[in-house]
């Protein structure tokens, strides 16, 4: 893999300012959380910049699982307590006087196949620690308050990445004040919303700032549609990998389900819910194991928070075009017919009948592929450049492992840069590179 050089144009024995050690590109959760592994092993002078033009409530409820918790915990144990903090004073209002959480899971049929309780002692037995429910921004903003505001910086969306060997350091370019762009790819999106802090000119662009720092290392944490990614990837062997690709499921989310009738509710409650605080329903794979049926199958998940409201997310596998550009009413119409073919029952339609369109939301999930074989396997990192998270090996986001597998990044780069700081290896490239 190739990094783009430049010729120094710099007078004789001068260089320009290495700016920072360390440069975080991206400010979602895992970008936050390797800044402050960094810190706390005293690597203070980074800097972390996203694309955003303003940090404000995107995308959707995430699971931070224990795997990620673990690694959360070994990155600096303030955030991990906090994340526990917000775990048991969400789950002593929601459950007081309420019996400890149990999810089932069914097929569509009713038939029970397990069952699992989501109390923090019987999940901390199991998993070595518990399992937090989150809204993406929520948990972002908890990363974030973490930092002194002057490390964050919104309104840097990375456009270019070169090295430069001859300074010991990577020079990224950014753009500011541009228009924001949709990204398909990062957050789940409601296209009947505006974004409000978007002119949408055009002419924009040509008044808009680009700003340039220098860095020692370069930790790409933009994503799944990771800018650093296609630039590192450019003009070798693994550009076809520079881009995701579509992995064949979408999503469809709804934060509101209510008014509900009484019969039809009573319905859910006794063949589905019996009790339980949230479902999980699907055809069931021993019955039926067909090329068709699988290419039908459906996943859908429904949970309540409070006595008649109810959320749900349907994990598909549908064809691209089929929601390309579909938003409230038009999407809840296709979505219950694609769950009348997949033969869920006729109360799941009219429940989803029901959902408010202007709380439903679609999005494709995309993956980074990643290949098996030693010899082909896509390399995370470059020179003074490492992906992380999503923009090194994306999945989709109901695998539940996104945002955790992305904290097991964070551990892994914040020890092994630590290790560099400690033994003073910045110029090191072989240190650097291994």
């Amino acid at each position: 893999m190739k990094l783009e050089h430049t010729e120094s144009s710099s007078p004789e024995n001068s260089s320009p300012k290495i700016d920072y050690d360390v440069a975080i590109v991206g400010a979602g959760p895992v970008g936050l959380a390797t800044a402050l592994g960094l810190r706390q092993r005293g690597i203070e002078n980074i800097i972390v910049l996203d694309q955003t033009r303003a940090f404000r409530r995107v995308g959707q409820y995430i699971i931070v699982a224990p795997n990620g918790l673990k690694a959360l915990k070994y990155l600096d144990i303030q955030a991990y307590e906090s994340m526990k903090e917000t775990f048991h004073k969400s789950n002593n209002s929601l459950q007081k006087d309420r019996p400890k959480p149990k999810w089932t899971v069914r097929n569509v049929d009713g038939e029970k196949i397990s069952l699992f309780f989501m109390g923090y002692d019987e999940i901390v037995q199991k998993y070595g620690d518990f399992v937090t429910f989150m809204h993406w921004y929520d948990l972002q903003s908890k990363l974030r308050t973490l930092l002194p505001s002057y490390l964050v910086k919104a309104n840097h969306r990375c456009v270019n990445v070169v090295d430069e060997p001859e300074f010991k350091c990577v020079r990224a370019d950014f753009v500011s004040n541009l228009g924001a762009k949709p990204n398909p790819y990062s957050h789940w999106e409601n296209k009947q919303e505006k974004d409000k802090n978007s002119t949408g000119s055009s002419s924009q662009f040509l008044e808009s700032e680009i700003t340039s720092i220098r860095a020692k290392l370069l930790i790409a944490a933009d994503g799944i549609n990771s800018t650093v990614r296609q630039t590192i990837y450019k003009d070798t062997p693994y550009s076809v990998y520079s881009k995701p690709e579509y992995s064949g499921l979408c999503g469809i989310c709804c934060d509101e389900v209510n008014e509900i009738p009484e019969a039809l509710l009573q319905q859910i409650e006794s063949r589905f819910f019996n009790g339980a605080s949230g479902v999980v329903i699907y055809n069931d794979p021993t019955r039926e194991n067909s090329a068709e049926n699988q290419i039908s199958k459906m996943k859908m998940v429904i949970w309540s928070q409070a006595p008649g409201q109810f959320k749900y997310i349907i994990d598909a596998g549908l064809a691209l075009e089929l929601l390309a550009g579909k938003s409230g009413k038009e999407l809840i119409d296709t979505i219950v017919l694609e769950l009348k073919k997949a033969n869920f029952p006729e109360m799941i339609q009219q429940f989803v009948a029901l959902s408010s369109p202007d709380q439903t939301v679609q999005r494709p999930f995309y993956i980074h592929p990643v290949t098996v074989s030693t010899q082909d396997q896509v390399k995370w990192s470059m020179g003074r450049v490492v992906l992380v998270g999503d923009a090194a090996h994306g999945m989709p986001p109901l695998a539940g492992q996104g945002a955790n597998q992305g904290f097991e990044d964070a551990a892994a780069i914040a020890t092994l840069v630590a290790e560099i700081n400690k033994q003073n290896l910045w110029d090191d490239m072989t240190a650097i590179e291994t």
